[in-house]
């Protein structure tokens, strides 16, 4: 079973708000999902998005395939949690 990280859209009309979850390739883009590994609402201007990156590396690293702006917010938080890990070092 090919296995993707992609966004599921929730929320009202005209006010989205996502999740990002792992989920079949195959499925429906707001259908059966196999675990939540984060959100993402599009409305907020700063930080509007958070990830379990913890999670998100298990299944990268079991082949999961991410969609190309899950992997923009991967890519970011991994920054952001390198920063903050050399912040506390240097303190």
């Amino acid at each position: 079973m090919a296995v993707s990280i992609r966004l599921r859209r929730e929320g009202a009309k005209n006010n989205p708000y996502y999740k990002i979850v792992v989920a079949s390739k195959q499925g429906k883009r707001d259908g059966k999902f196999i675990e939540q590994v984060g959100t993402y609402d599009p409305k907020k201007k700063d930080n509007n998005f958070n990830l379990k990156l913890d999670r998100v590396n298990y299944w990268l690293g079991c082949g999961a395939q991410p969609s190309d702006t899950v992997a923009s917010f991967v890519k970011t938080a991994r920054k952001t949690a390198e920063a903050a890990a050399a912040a506390a070092v240097s303190s």
